[in-house]
């Protein structure tokens, strides 16, 4: 298939899969409109690429659906000088779409391969804003904190003391939690007080950590 073919791909997956679904913010439609999502699926998956469902990468993971990936970048509000914490790096696809928006990401996968091949890929694609860990995002990256804002890709079973403590006062994380019934929820610091909100309920998969 053609780059064209896939530009109109994307084209469609923006107006009818995420502005059609309520998605507003003027920066999150230009990355989608942008990162090309057919990169980081695997080859026998790019018909689907623009599906709006998860798709499987491998290692037991996927890459999230992208209303999902629009939506819980919108909630988070950010800014273009902000620092933000992905917890799951997964493909990259949520990675990139990150930095195209804001001045830095630091990302962390458990998963050593997956984290190499999407750091290979974001480098090719010329990111220069982006940091990589192979490790437990449960743990968060306590070295490179405070950040802004937090996107957590996989579920927890309790929103873990350490993602919410690297948090800037004013700070805002995205995080699914649960077990087999899983929730979408907005947690923003407030001095020294964690405000949750939670948003309706989603389907990733669970977060390995040692927390």
């Amino acid at each position: 298939m053609s780059e064209d073919a896939y530009a109109l791909d994307r084209e469609r997956m923006v107006q009818k899969q995420i502005q059609a679904r309520g998605v507003r913010d003027a920066r999150v439609i230009s990355a989608l409109l942008k990162v090309q999502r057919h990169l980081f699926v695997p080859d026998h998956l790019l018909p689907f690429a623009y599906v709006d469902e998860p798709l499987p990468i491998g290692e037991g993971q996927t890459i999230s659906q992208p209303y999902i990936v629009a939506f819980m970048t919108e909630i988070l509000e950010l800014e273009a000088g902000e620092k933000v914490l992905e917890i799951g790096t997964g493909s990259g696809y949520q990675t990139a779409v990150l930095a195209e928006i804001v001045r830095e990401v630091c990302t962390i996968e458990l998963v050593e391969s997956l984290s190499l091949r999407a750091r290979h890929l974001l480098r090719s694609l010329g990111y220069a804003n982006i940091r990589f860990k192979v490790g437990d995002g449960g743990q968060g990256w306590k070295e490179e904190a405070p950040y802004d804002a937090v996107l957590v890709t996989a579920a927890a079973a309790d929103i873990p003391a350490q993602l919410q403590e690297q948090l800037k006062d004013g700070g805002r994380m995205i995080i699914p939690v649960g077990t087999g019934f899983q929730e979408l929820i907005l947690v923003t610091r407030r001095g020294g007080e964690y405000v949750k909100k939670t948003l309706f309920p989603v389907r990733f998969v669970p977060l390995v950590s040692g927390t």
